[in-house]
């Protein structure tokens, strides 16, 4: 129990010391945001008799991929044969909140499920470190779109699943636009981590063409995985017209997820929180009038940030 603690104490310094690296105006910015993203997709998940399911294997998943990318399971394996317990516990505490969410609602299933399940994601082995090419598996995707490859062989079961799941509930129409929007964070967590330096330089594009490569290459992926779920959705009462618009609105939020990560390159954690921040005003604000200066404005600003970012890693020739 003390080793508990003690680890406990430590995840809770580490996570104050990295949300200290984020800045107290950045925070000031991005956790209310957060907060009202997630709390109304909760709400609008919670009151659906049939979406409440889908959150706590949303939650499950979710807190599976983070932890097949901890950096640290070696070093716990090493010093401490318990650690996956100690994971256990920490994933548990993470899933409280959206537990109690769902009981405000009278789930009592989902919570239940929520608290079951999370704990469970401890015990999935972690990804495996790179291997000979003779050794790899061929994928589906291109080499260049080098995000894709390696999320997809960390977490790309995640999408049948989802799939499944909105074949399953096709006549409502939050199944399938929850399943996209699962799918999104997924895409979420493979553009959080910026490519190696020497990756960008051996491109051997100006700044312009190479984000705009990057954007083609990673909205045609995505084009190519949400058709299903935007099929789906196109039969159910949202009709074709609903589907082209979720479609339109999913592939620019991806957009923006693919310049945020230019924007601040290589700072993983400053890019993750723009990231984070630009899906959270897309979730939290629809209807404000606000919303459309504020969209338009992250797009401007994302694209010149990202291309002055890229100029700057590329030299005086990335024009």
């Amino acid at each position: 129990m003390q080793a508990l603690q003690a680890y406990l104490r430590l995840r809770r310094h580490l996570v104050i010391r990295q949300l200290r690296e984020v800045g107290w105006v950045r925070l000031a910015l991005l956790l209310p945001v957060l907060l009202v993203a997630v709390g109304r997709a909760l709400v609008m998940a919670a009151s659906s008799p049939v979406v409440q399911w889908a959150v706590p294997v949303g939650v499950a998943a979710l807190l599976a991929a983070a932890h097949r990318q901890r950096a640290d399971l070696r070093f716990l394996a090493i010093s401490a044969p318990a650690f996956r317990r100690w994971l256990a516990v920490e994933y548990l505490l993470w899933a409280l909140p959206v537990a109690l969410m769902l009981l405000a609602f009278k789930d009592w299933g989902a919570a239940g499920l929520t608290l079951l399940l999370t704990p469970l994601a401890a015990a999935v082995p972690a990804m495996r470190e790179a291997r000979s090419t003779r050794m790899r598996s061929r994928s589906f995707f291109r080499s260049e779109a080098f995000e894709w490859v390696s999320g997809m062989r960390g977490a790309g079961w995640v999408w049948l699943p989802l799939l499944a799941g909105a074949v399953w509930q096709h006549t409502a129409p939050l199944a399938p636009i929850a399943a996209l929007a699962c799918w999104l964070l997924v895409l979420l967590a493979c553009y959080g981590v910026p490519e190696p330096l020497t990756m960008l330089v051996l491109a051997a594009r100006t700044a312009r063409r190479f984000l705009l490569r990057r954007l083609l290459l990673g909205l045609g992926f995505g084009l190519l995985t949400a058709a299903p779920f935007l099929g789906v959705l196109a039969t159910g009462p949202a009709g074709v017209a609903g589907a082209v618009a979720v479609g339109v609105v999913w592939l620019g939020l991806l957009g923006l997820v693919i310049l945020a990560k230019y924007a601040f390159y290589p700072n993983a954690m400053q890019l993750r929180i723009t990231q984070a921040l630009v899906v959270g005003i897309a979730v939290a604000l629809p209807g404000n009038p606000v919303y459309p200066a504020l969209l338009l404005a992250a797009v401007g600003g994302l694209i010149w940030q990202s291309q002055r970012r890229l100029r700057a890693v590329l030299g005086p020739d990335g024009r």
